[in-house]
């Protein structure tokens, strides 16, 4: 078995990606910004070097929409040629060469330092977690009308079966760009946000607005799809169903 070196390992990706490594008998290293003995920033780099020594293969999931993506990867990228690691493998966004969202536009920037770093690499690409999907519905249904943008839909993916497939190809040899995984169904919003309301025991009126931009242009023609790779297996209602147990439907 491998050392492997988890960036963003305590969020909500990479908690799941270290417990499955884990689990199939790798020496997992949790890197973030407050988690000992790897707290390392990685905008900064500093401590870096230590992380990375003996690591065999890194599974990048640490990102941010605040900005820092690209630099943290070069940090990464320079300190894991420097340790000889075999395999970084990276997780990205179903569409980043289709939507022109700014964070897109790191992700794809990032894809493209990874691709010519001259280290052994996998880059996996999915559709949103269920997770996003339930915090933008939550937040809409903060107000007394539940505002969507109109037009969009969604293909949400549970989180674990992401993290399943990064452990498995962080397991193998680096493999490039694989083919992209998505959740089981293209759904529009207007019927997730329904579903959540469900779930949650909750009562609002929704109103689809239709927004400006060429990114809110690029959601609404399904750049960010991937309907030929619907593979995932947990539905919406399957999640929200373990979110809101004691909710009577």
């Amino acid at each position: 078995m491998t050392t492997i070196l988890v960036t963003g390992g305590t969020g909500t990706l990479g908690r799941l990606v270290t417990e499955r490594l884990r689990t199939d008998g790798h020496e997992v290293r949790v890197l973030s910004r407050h988690s000992r003995p790897y707290a390392v920033d990685l905008r900064e780099g500093k401590g870096l070097a230590e992380a990375v020594a003996g690591v065999d293969t890194v599974v990048h999931c640490a990102t941010t929409p605040r900005g820092g993506d690209e630099q943290a990867a070069r940090h990464l990228i320079e300190a894991a040629r420097r340790a000889g690691v075999r395999h970084l493998v990276y997780i990205s966004i179903v569409g980043i060469d289709r939507v022109p969202l700014g964070y897109y536009r790191s992700k794809l920037a990032v894809e493209r330092l990874i691709e010519e770093s001259g280290l052994g690499w996998t880059v996996l690409r999915t559709t949103q977690f269920h997770d996003l999907v339930l915090r933008l519905v939550q937040g809409s249904a903060k107000l007394p009308v539940m505002p969507l943008p109109a037009g969009v839909a969604v293909q949400p993916i549970e989180v674990a079966e992401v993290a399943a497939r990064l452990a498995e190809l962080a397991a193998g040899a680096p493999a490039g760009r694989v083919p992209d995984l998505g959740g089981p169904e293209v759904r529009e919003l207007p019927d997730l946000a329904r579903a959540y309301l469900r779930a949650s025991g909750r009562r609002r009126p929704l109103l689809n607005v239709r927004l400006a931009g060429k990114a809110y242009q690029g959601f609404r023609v399904g750049g960010h799809l991937t309907p030929q790779r619907a593979l995932g297996k947990v539905t919406f209602e399957q999640f929200l169903a373990v979110r809101f147990p004691a909710v009577r439907r």
